[in-house]
């Protein structure tokens, strides 16, 4: 039930009325203070000159029709220069029950999406070391995007481009081959310079279990020896990272090997593609990029003088194939020190041919981690950092997904251990998750009593919501499609942790108000569990598109 949707039609029968068209910047949203109604427009204001009345005039030509043409409208008040503040009947914010109580899992869905197939990239870390409590935030933010789009009528996938080659990988077979001679008691140089080698106690670890596994290794050909402590760093890594991200509630429907690309012929095909559409041309004897063309600021390398591909050839491949594959919006989940690459790609969107809005970008600014109140600083190739398994360990996947989607992605996070750990209302999951065992405690006990409460509730059955908390409770669960079409629409999960906060701290008063088992007013005690209810299924609903558990008791 959206009230927004509502109010529209209303006001598209009202303009009709009056002939007077639809205006391109017409809003309808909620007025800065609640007194002054549920929701405002601006419409008198957009259309005064074109009706050849003054805004406030026209505002009251509206505010008699509305009421008039539709019957959930209880009144219209005519503020300010112009802006009509709409009320909605009780029985209209009472109806959002039913609508929960119908629904179940499925309230707050809605078909907005229409179908658009979507594939959402998200954590790709580099299998050079475990997840980090970094990598942890892109992990939440990227597969609760998924989940709201799916929500939201998108037909999404989800996919984890594995950068299975390049020099990073060669590096991380080096690392290993190192520390496993150093094992083996041979002479070794370790590099002085740190970004020469990963440096981190997992590939002393790797190189160690390798050497038991396989003694004869420090005596095989180096190049031999080498791509296998190559491949078997990536194969244990990698599976530490998909183990980290089942315990993490993450999902990925595939992983992407950067090295395919060549294999399978998407690199030649994207080429052909830029070729076709006039981008590239040779130089020096590479293969060049007009992204100058553009707008970028020079122009880019796709193949080497030597024959190799740079970075964003294999970029450029990955994407197309994306595209290849039917996708009609992709979405990548990226490191916030990658944002001077966006344009770099949406060049090559272009230069492709498909639409610059098909690709967009999620940002993911650093988590803060603090321990002890003090920053923990990260370095994978130092190897001081805190895995994302230790962090699952220590406050669990519940409080960490929370937290993670607690701020806007692309704002800086301090995550505090200890109030991760906390089992108190200052602890925002707890509180959220609170709210909902509370709900069902409440609802346990009334069965225990013997008020029964049907599966649905008729309309007369819920007049006894009348007070202005059950108003308050009301009007933030008929709330939550909306939200949820928002935070789609933004690619901005955040917006659900925080409409969650709103709803458990109402629901919170809510309890602390009212008493809800009246032993002497049976009919007003089954109305307010049938809207705790609805707002219970609202919360469990809403926690599970952020990847967090709705428990029953605490």
């Amino acid at each position: 039930m959206r009230a927004s949707d509502t109010l529209r039609a209303a006001l598209q029968a009202a303009l009709k009325e009056l002939a007077l068209p639809w205006p391109e910047k017409l809003v309808v949203e909620p007025p800065r203070e609640a007194r002054h109604g549920d929701l405002s427009t601006n419409a008198a204001m957009l259309l005064a000159r074109e009706a050849g009345k003054k805004p406030r005039e026209l505002g009251e030509a509206l505010a008699l029709r509305l009421p008039a043409l539709c019957e959930d409208i209880e009144r219209v008040e005519v503020a300010g220069p112009g802006f009509c503040n709409v009320t909605f009947k009780p029985s209209f914010w009472r109806r959002v029950v039913r609508e929960a109580e119908s629904a179940g899992a499925a309230y707050g869905a809605s078909d907005v999406g229409k179908g658009r197939k979507v594939l959402v990239e998200y954590v790709s870390a580099n299998p050079t070391g475990p997840l980090h409590v970094g990598h942890g935030r892109g992990a939440a933010v990227g597969d609760s995007l998924a989940r709201l789009l799916r929500a939201t009528g998108h037909a999404v996938d989800t996919e984890y481009y594995l950068n299975d080659a390049g020099r990073q990988m060669r590096l991380l077979g080096f690392s290993v081959w190192l520390r496993l001679r150093d094992l083996a008691g041979d002479k070794v140089v370790f590099p002085e310079n740190p970004d020469d080698w990963y440096r981190g106690e997992y590939i002393t670890g790797l190189a160690a279990d390798l050497l038991r596994q396989e003694p004869q290794l420090p005596r095989l050909p180096e190049a031999e020896a080498l791509a296998r402590c190559g491949d078997y760093a990536v194969e244990t890594i990698l599976g530490g990272i998909k183990a980290d991200l089942a315990a993490f509630r993450v999902e990925h429907a595939r992983f992407f090997s950067e090295k395919s690309l060549v294999k399978d012929g998407a690199v030649a095909a994207a080429f052909a593609a830029l070729e076709k559409s006039g981008y590239t041309y040779e130089k020096d004897g590479a293969l060049w990029f007009a992204t100058t063309r553009l707008g970028d600021d020079k122009d880019r390398v796709l193949r080497k003088s030597d024959g190799s591909l740079t970075y964003f050839a294999s970029d450029i491949a990955y994407h197309h194939d994306k595209y290849q594959r039917g996708h009609q919006l992709l979405v990548d989940v990226w490191g916030a020190d990658h944002h001077g690459y966006i344009p770099r790609m949406r060049a090559a969107v272009a230069a492709m041919g498909e639409p610059e809005s098909s690709f967009d970008v999620v940002l993911v600014q650093l988590v803060n981690l603090l321990r002890d109140g003090k920053l923990v600083n990260m370095s994978t190739r130092a190897g001081e950092f805190v895995t994302l398994e230790e962090v699952l360990r220590e406050v669990g996947a519940d409080a960490a997904r929370f937290l993670f989607l607690s701020r806007k992605s692309d704002s800086p996070l301090d995550f505090d251990l200890e109030l991760a750990k906390q089992r108190n209302l200052d602890n925002p999951v707890y509180y959220v998750q609170y709210a909902h065992a509370r709900i069902c405690a409440l609802l346990r006990r009334a069965a225990a009593q013997g008020l029964n409460l049907p599966e649905r509730m008729d309309d007369a059955s819920l007049m006894p919501l009348d007070t202005a908390e059950d108003m308050a409770l009301l009007r933030q669960t008929a709330a939550f499609e909306e939200v949820l079409a928002l935070a789609a629409a933004n690619l901005a999960p955040h917006h659900v942790s925080r409409y969650l906060e709103e709803l458990a701290g109402l629901l919170h008063a809510y309890y602390a108000k009212h008493q809800i088992l009246l032993p002497d007013d049976q009919p007003r005690a089954l109305a307010r569990l049938a809207l705790l209810r609805a707002v219970g299924q609202t919360l469990r609903n809403g926690l599970f598109l952020l990847g967090v558990s709705a428990p029953e008791a605490m």
